[in-house]
């Protein structure tokens, strides 16, 4: 008799429970979302959050602000919301690198990768391999036999050590068996800059930078690293079909929150945030800057994001790559 009081007890307790946190839900939100970037205004990952910013709030009913966290490569940001309470209220907006690349790279990081739950992959896009016109090579075959021809000679310039421009040049240098050093700089402005005059003649860049000076001829673009033609360099190969398909990879931004935020908060969310990117006039604004918008979400993208820092971590360890904050 009394272990069927203390089990008609304990039903009532969860009963209670589970009202409560339909109420709770149903409530929520009642305060500003933060959607929490990794760089400084005006960067990219900025630029693509406060695009996003007014329809996802629109949808959520509720405001939804920018929070730059600048710093350590978005490992400030990542901690940050890493450490917040997990009520769907403060979102990270990463970049491919940050989120699947930061976790191998860095030996001191004070969040990992399983403190995340995917919300939305919001935009993609392939890097551009480019090389300064007085490179004698319109293919990376022809790219090859030229820095072959010129050991030790030859650098190649990434936007930043430890993303996919370094990492993918890198690939292709030992893969090839070229003896190209490496040159990094800060940001794919300067990058591109570099290589407009000159004083680096080949790098992976983003798409978005390099394209205006590969429409004008001041750069010559080789191949593409996404697993499609871009539809703005349609001439243009892609590493796959230039023999090289194991390189496939694309950059993108999207959004995640903390683990252990409820299944119905995150519904909204994931939901919220599709529809959002969908948006007629926001999937236009978002083409316009160079992203492909892949919407992809779910138990899909959390998989990705599994498989994407396996293997970037094999790289990295292949590399010898470390990154300190």
């Amino acid at each position: 008799m009394l272990g069927l009081k203390i089990q008609r007890r304990i039903c009532i307790l969860l009963s209670l429970c589970c009202v409560s946190l339909g109420v709770w839900a149903q409530a929520w939100p009642s305060k500003p979302i933060a959607l929490v970037v990794g760089s400084a205004p005006g960067s990219a990952p900025d630029v693509y959050a406060r695009t996003i910013a007014e329809p996802v709030g629109r949808l959520l009913g509720t405001t939804v602000i920018i929070d730059n966290r600048a710093g350590a490569n978005a490992n400030i940001a990542a901690e940050f919301v890493a450490r917040a309470p997990a009520d769907g209220y403060a979102l990270w907006v990463p970049a491919q690198s940050q989120m699947e690349i930061n976790p191998s790279a860095y030996t001191d990081l004070r969040w990992k990768t399983a403190d995340f739950v995917g919300v939305i992959k919001g935009v993609e896009a392939p890097l551009v391999f480019v090389v300064h016109p007085s490179v004698p090579a319109r293919t990376l075959a022809e790219m090859s036999a030229w820095v072959k021809a010129n050991p030790g000679k030859v650098s190649y310039a990434s936007f930043s050590a430890g993303t996919l421009s370094h990492f993918l040049a890198h690939q292709l240098n030992e893969k090839l068996g070229l003896d190209m050093p490496h040159i990094t700089y800060k940001g794919s402005g300067p990058q591109v800059q570099a290589l407009l005059g000159g004083h680096v003649p080949l790098g992976f860049s983003q798409i978005q930078t390099a394209l205006p000076h590969v429409q004008a001829g001041k750069l010559h673009a080789l191949a593409v690293s996404g697993a499609t033609r871009w539809r703005q360099l349609p001439q243009v190969p892609t590493l796959a079909e230039s023999g090289h398909a194991e390189f496939t990879a694309s950059t993108w931004f999207g959004l995640v929150a903390r683990t252990g935020t409820p299944p119905e908060l995150m519904q909204r969310l994931v939901d919220a945030a599709r529809r959002a990117h969908l948006e007629p006039s926001v999937r236009e604004k978002l083409e316009a800057m160079g992203f492909d918008v892949s919407a992809q979400t779910g138990p899909e993208l959390n998989q990705a994001l599994r498989d994407g820092e396996a293997r970037w971590a094999r790289v990295v360890r292949a590399t010898g790559f470390r990154a300190s904050n």
